[in-house]
């Protein structure tokens, strides 16, 4: 798992009593042991985890300071029977008699290096400059004589080598996350993937909300992993609270959360790989030269089983329903917007859409209604072309008819089977051959039947094709690949449905119920003859689950992931729907489509970017016509 790019990370907040430092480095060192069993990189303890943080004038006494260092020692000396680095909270003595809140970076027997902190909070119940001196992060040539080893201190990059994932990581304490420009932005702009902060912040009614929204903040600011390791409810004392609070975030988004007063650890997979990819596409994140702050540790590390971490099996879709409702408003919001510009712009009369009954043409209308109505222009002036064929079922015409009464636009029907028939025999093709071209005639027939009715109306042609269509090229070139303007283009089919449903949640009982029909119907193009009156041509059976190529989008597109790798996180987010070799049958679809299908794209009408991912080739996405799938179809 871990040449996937993945880093095992712990917080752990064992039990501790104040001021007994041999009673907490055994409870340390089991922790070590524990990391080590759950196939952990890094561990992290919360700050001055040897002593306790609540140990107040004790900090001044040499009998506390001494039996600190013996606890370190012992620890470092377990520490060699396992693989993985731990960074403990302890007082620490300079050459130079300052004493300092330090982070110890723990590996293969001994301390490696101190971090001290760098700012020390002297307001409401904190009194730490009483005892410790700050650290000058610039100052990092400083070492420390411990345990008969000269020892280097300072606010270093930590490069991690010798494993199956290089990564560098840096260490913060505590306050040191609170301040205006905290240590955490330099470190990543020297190279750290993941920063971790050693804490003993002490609980406030609310203060563990401030908490999460600073870590999402940081780790989005440094593109990094944030680990936040808090000092467990032992460390409460006298008038302070500790909650044991512990928090690993990454690029913005929040991996695990312990709660307050929850379990003594929490473990999750931090993803090197992706905050690299992050990084060089984020031409603004600028590097700084880590000189003599990196100091290099070679490990031993084998490979780890399984995943600490959540996949989304719709990475699109929030997974909070009030969180989705919201961006569902808003995405209907962003199209009318957008919609609503480009009318007022062109001065276009009308709007012209080609409705199907299907789950795409319906969103398209729901937006230009919003569209208009954000505007001020009558309803009646969208018009709604149903155009029959030979594919045409009963219900998707009757909920394409029904839809445009509940909404009170105009519907005009043009039948074009005819039309189509007659074509057939212009290029000489057998209407009983049921392949490309008998497809391919219709859709582009509805395009030319759409484009001149809204040449006649004065209006613009409202295209409904979506993301995921596009990613697949599963649109007929110049058929309903071409429009005015693409009102879904930035849409994967996963959105679409949410955004419709929420709709449909918000409609009149008469608009609801055609809605929620038009949901509970398969997806299809509806090109071929029904089957005893039911849709025969379903998409899905074509070319594979929407909700799999979805996901193979995001991870492709969004994060520059692996064939590898995307098969080994849909194989977790989909363990209990679809069996491997069914999941790399359609990823190899995904890919060789994606690849063969460029060339649609690169010649796409506008439409607007609503979410992180575009295909457009004016915005985000830019890809030659003719690129190579074979490296990523054969890794």
């Amino acid at each position: 798992m871990n040449h996937l790019g993945y880093v095992r990370v712990m917080c752990a907040s064992p039990s501790l009593k104040v001021g007994n430092c041999t009673y907490n480095g055994e409870q340390i060192c089991e922790s070590i042991q524990e990391a080590q069993r759950k196939q952990c990189d890094l561990v992290v303890f919360p700050e001055l985890s040897t002593t306790g943080y609540t140990c107040g004038d004790l900090f001044l006494h040499q009998t506390l300071l001494e039996a600190s260092d013996r606890t370190l020692s012992r620890i470092a000396t377990e520490s060699a029977k396992c693989d993985v680095i731990a960074l403990v909270g302890a007082p620490v003595r300079s050459t130079g008699g300052a004493l300092y809140n330090a982070a110890a970076v723990i590996y293969g027997g001994q301390v490696q290096a101190f971090v001290p902190k760098c700012n020390l909070p002297n307001y409401g119940g904190f009194n730490e400059m009483r005892y410790f001196a700050p650290f000058d992060p610039e100052d990092s040539d400083q070492t420390v004589f411990f345990d008969g080893e000269e020892v280097p201190m300072g606010s270093f990059v930590f490069r991690v080598e010798g494993g199956t994932v290089p990564y560098c990581f840096g260490a913060e304490i505590c306050e040191d996350l609170w301040v205006p420009n905290p240590p955490s932005v330099s470190l990543a702009q020297m190279g750290a993937h993941i920063v971790v902060n050693l804490s003993a912040n002490n609980e406030t009614l609310g203060k563990d909300r401030a908490r999460r929204d600073r870590v999402r903040a940081v780790s989005a600011q440094g593109i990094c992993g944030y680990a936040y390791c808090d000092a467990g409810m032992d460390e409460s004392t006298t008038d302070g609270i500790y909650a044991g609070h512990k928090l690993i975030g990454e690029n913005g988004k929040m991996l695990k959360d312990s709660g307050l007063f929850g379990d003594h650890t929490l473990v999750a997979d931090i993803d090197v790989s992706l905050l690299e990819d992050q990084r060089r596409r984020r031409n603004t994140f600028t590097t700084i030269d880590g000189g003599d702050y990196t100091y290099v540790l070679t490990v031993r590390k084998g490979d780890s089983d399984g995943l600490e971490r959540t996949i989304a099996p719709s990475p699109f879709v929030p997974g909070n329903p009030k969180d989705g409702c919201d961006r569902y408003a808003q995405i209907l919001n962003m199209q009318g917007y957008a919609l609503k510009k480009r009318l007022v712009h062109t001065h276009a009369k009308t709007a012209v859409i080609g409705i199907s009954g299907g789950l795409d043409s319906t969103l398209a209308l729901l937006a230009t209604v919003h569209a208009f109505d954000l505007a001020g222009l009558p309803r009646k002036n969208v018009y709604c072309v149903t155009m029959p064929c030979f594919g045409t079922s009963k219900r998707t015409y009757e909920n394409a008819v029904a839809m445009c009464g509940a909404l009170g636009v105009t519907l005009e029907e043009v039948n074009i089977q005819a039309a189509v028939l007659q074509h057939f025999t212009d290029i000489g093709h057998n209407p009983e051959q049921h392949d490309v071209t008998y497809e391919n005639s219709q859709a582009r027939e509805r395009t030319q039947v759409l484009m001149d009715i809204a040449n006649r109306l004065g209006g613009m042609v409202i295209g409904t094709g979506d993301l995921s269509e596009l990613a697949l090229g599963w649109a007929t070139y110049n058929g309903d690949h071409m429009s005015m303007y693409g009102i879904n283009a930035s849409l994967p089919k996963t959105v679409i449905r949410h955004v419709v449903q929420f709709c449909a949640d918000h409609a009149s009982p008469e608009l609801k119920t055609v809605l929620e029909d038009v949901l509970d119907t398969p997806v299809s193009p509806e090109l071929l003859p029904p089957a005893d009156g039911e849709i025969a041509q379903k998409t899905e059976d074509l070319v594979g689950p929407y909700e799999l190529h979805d996901f193979f989008l995001y991870h492709f597109l969004h994060n520059g992931f692996s064939k590898e790798k995307i098969l080994y996180l849909a194989e977790r987010a989909f363990a209990d729907v679809y069996a491997r070799d069914y999941i790399e049958k359609w990823l190899n679809t995904f890919l060789r489509r994606f690849f063969q299908q460029q060339f649609k794209r690169s010649c796409l009408p506008d439409g607007p970017k609503i979410g992180s991912i575009s295909l457009s080739p004016r915005g985000d996405f830019r890809m030659p016509s003719d690129a190579e799938a074979f490296e990523w179809l054969n890794p």
